[in-house]
């Protein structure tokens, strides 16, 4: 059994995907990051960077303790590695699907949560970091779709951990002042992946788990989200 740390935000969504995918045995343990719930003592025993997702694995593979990890790229890595899926075991294949959960990790992500935060969530409209960070996703979404005239998944042939992780990142196409139809090769990756059984069942978690998803943000939230130190 694992306990999976959770809220409904892209990385949480990367873990739930895999977890379904790899058909794990979890519970979800939410955490709501609008209450300050991420800052909670126990919590942070789990995830000292005060951020989800995190997991507690209580059957790990070296058959020890109950195994801690935070971060959503290591997570996805470990996960991979225990169950022997949606990531080569080893040689270049197993690189070039790395690189590219990196290159989310480091790269789509930080960018892409730029943007949501400038273009809907900073009280000031600043129009340079708007332009600046629309831009840059801009520029990423066309390296993926260049990857993707080339490959069926990002990480070559086989679907993989690399998907899973940018997938997220993409759903919320329009909140970051994008166009799928700009780019042919991603939105039919899109498409395609929008339709595994594994990714609909993570996404059902949200009415769930959080249904006032996409409401405007509140005070308290804004507090918890940007104000502390």
């Amino acid at each position: 059994m694992i306990d999976l740390y959770y809220w409904t935000t892209p990385n949480g969504h990367k873990i739930s995907i895999m977890l379904e995918e790899a058909k794990l045995a979890y519970r979800i343990k939410p955490i709501n990051i609008g209450r300050g719930e991420q800052f909670d003592p126990e919590f942070l025993t789990i995830a000292p960077n005060n951020r989800i997702p995190a997991i507690v694995d209580h059957a790990p593979k070296d058959g020890g303790q109950p195994m801690s990890l935070f971060e959503s790229g290591a997570i996805l890595e470990y996960l991979a590695d225990k169950t022997g899926q949606f990531l080569p075991t080893e040689g270049r294949e197993r690189y070039v699907v790395l690189q590219w959960l990196h290159w989310q990790v480091g790269g789509l992500g930080p960018m892409a949560g730029q943007n949501h935060h400038f273009c809907h969530y900073a009280p000031q409209k600043i129009e340079y970091a708007i332009e600046r960070y629309v831009r840059e996703t801009n520029r990423l979404y066309s390296v993926l779709d260049q990857r993707l005239s080339q490959q069926h998944y990002v990480g070559g042939d086989r679907y993989s951990i690399a998907d899973m992780a940018i997938y997220p990142w993409i759903v919320p196409w329009e909140k970051q002042r994008q166009t799928l139809e700009e780019f042919p090769d991603l939105e039919r990756w899109f498409e395609e992946v929008s339709q595994r059984p594994a990714v609909r069942k993570a996404y059902a978690l949200v009415e769930d788990i959080n249904p006032q998803a996409g409401v405007v943000m509140d005070d308290e939230a804004r507090k918890h989200l940007f104000g502390n130190r």
